[in-house]
C-alpha cells in the first residue's frame, strides 16, 4: 500500500553540502514510492522551493549557513507546517539539538553517518522514516492538542501505592515508534514511583537513545535510564531499550532482568517491540500490562497477541492522538487489544490495570 495512492511521495532535501544532498537524493530515489522533487542548500532557498514545488516531506540538516535548521524548523511549524525528518551529524552524539528538533515539530531525527558519501548506507531506513513522516500529516490535522510534558501529580492516590508494590511478577511494557518520544514525554511523568517496573522499546537511533532516557528521567518521578545487559528491573524504574539492541526480559531469582540481543532486526527495527512484548508474556503471563503507541508499520502486533493469549492486559493508542496510526491499528485489527484509548488516558488505564491485577 503506497503512502499516497496514485502518485509518488514528493520529498525536498535540505542540506548545505552538495555531496550529502546528492547522496540522500540517490538513497530515497531508489524507492519506487518516493520522488525527490528538489533540493536546497539553505533555509532561504528551501522556503522558495517549498512554495513552488509543494513537497509532502522535507529532510533537513540542522547545521546550515545563514539560518540554522532548528530555527528554520520552528518558523516552518508556525507558518507552513510540513512533516520533517531531520538528518544531521548533530544527532551522532545524542545531542541536545536532536531532542530540540523533535520538540520543535520534527517527526523523526536520524544521525548522519560519518563521511558524506556514507549517507547512502541509510538507504531503506531513511525511506521508511520519510514514509512514516508523510503518514503523520494525515493525522496531525485532527490530533487534539496535548499539553507539553512536565512533572505532574501522581495519577494514583498514595494509599493505593502499597497495593502496587505487592504485584509479584507484575511488569509494564510499552512500545512506540514515530511520534513516540513526545508520547512518552506525556505518559511517563504521570506514573507514581510505586508502580511495578517498566520497560520501553522506542524505535530510535543508537546515537541518542541515552539522551532521550536522560531527558525523560528529568521529567519523571520514576528513574528512567537506558537499559544495560543484566539490569535488574525494580519498582519505580523504567528501562529504555538502547537504539542498537533488542530488549528482552527474563525472570530470574525473583526479579526481572534485562537481556540485550544483537539478533537481526524485525520489521526493519532493532530494537523491536515484538521482542520485548513476547519475552514479557513468557516471563510474566497474566501479570503483564502492555501498551502500544503511535508508529508506522506492524511491530508490536505479534507481541500484543502473545500478551493477550497469556492473559495479560493490552492497550493501544487511539487514532485521534497517534502521529502515525500504524502499529496500534495492526494490533487492533488482529483482535488482541482490550482497550483503545487516546494518549492522555493511557497512563491512568495502565495504573488501573496494575491495581486490578495486584488485587486479583
Amino acid at each position: 500500500m503506497t503512502t499516497f495512492p496514485g502518485r509518488r511521495l514528493r520529498v525536498l532535501v535540505i542540506d548545505d553540502s552538495s555531496l550529502v544532498r546528492r547522496a540522500i537524493t540517490e538513497a530515497l530515489s531508489a524507492d519506487p514510492e518516493i520522488e525527490v522533487v528538489g533540493s536546497a542548500c539553505d533555509a532561504f532557498v528551501a522556503r522558495e522551493k517549498i512554495v513552488r514545488l509543494e513537497p509532502d516531506v522535507l529532510t533537513l540538516d540542522l547545521e546550515m549557513p545563514r539560518m540554522d535548521g532548528l530555527t528554520f524548523l520552528r518558523i516552518l511549524m508556525r507558518h507552513h507546517p510540513l512533516p520533517v525528518v531531520v538528518v544531521s551529524s548533530l544527532a551522532q552524539a545524542g545531542s541536545q539539538a536532536a531532542l530540540d528538533a523533535l520538540e520543535a515539530g520534527a517527526v523523526d531525527v536520524l544521525a548522519k553517518p560519518d563521511g558524506t558519501m556514507s549517507i547512502g548506507t541509510l538507504g531503506e531506513r531513511l525511506a521508511f522514516h520519510v514514509k512514516a513522516a508523510a503518514q503523520s500529516a494525515r493525522f496531525r490535522q485532527r490530533r487534539p492538542a496535548v499539553a507539553a510534558a512536565a512533572p505532574v501529580a501522581p495519577a494514583v492516590a498514595p494509599a493505593v501505592a502499597p497495593v502496587l508494590r505487592a504485584g509479584g511478577r507484575q511488569i509494564i511494557v510499552i512500545g512506540a515508534s514515530t511520534g513516540g518520544i513526545e508520547a512518552l514525554r506525556t505518559m511517563l511523568p504521570r506514573f507514581p514511583r510505586g508502580l511495578p517496573p517498566i520497560a520501553v522499546v522506542q524505535h530510535i537511533s543508537a546515537s541518542f537513545s541515552r539522551a532521550v532516557a536522560e531527558r525523560l528521567d528529568a521529567l519523571c518521578s520514576l528513574e528512567v535510564r537506558e537499559a544495560a545487559e543484566g539490569d535488574v528491573l525494580r519498582s519505580g524504574t523504567c528501562l529504555l531499550a538502547p537504539g542498537d539492541a533488542h530488549l528482552a526480559l527474563e525472570f530470574v531469582a525473583g526479579a526481572y532482568r534485562a537481556r540485550l540481543l544483537t539478533t537481526p532486526p524485525l520489521h526493519h527495527c532493532r530494537p523491536a517491540v515484538d521482542v520485548l512484548f513476547r519475552s514479557a508474556a513468557e516471563a510474566g503471563g497474566d501479570q503483564v500490562v502492555a501498551a502500544l503507541l503511535t508508529g508506522m508499520g506492524s511491530d508490536g502486533a505479534l507481541g500484543m497477541r502473545a500478551v493477550h493469549e497469556a492473559g495479560g492486559t493490552t492497550i493501544a493508542e487511539h487514532a485521534s492522538t497517534c502521529v502515525v496510526y500504524g502499529m496500534p491499528r495492526a494490533a487492533i485489527e488482529a483482535g488482541v487489544v482490550q482497550r483503545v484509548l487516546p494518549l492522555p488516558a493511557i497512563s491512568d488505564a495502565i495504573i488501573e490495570a496494575v491495581v486490578r491485577c495486584a488485587r486479583r
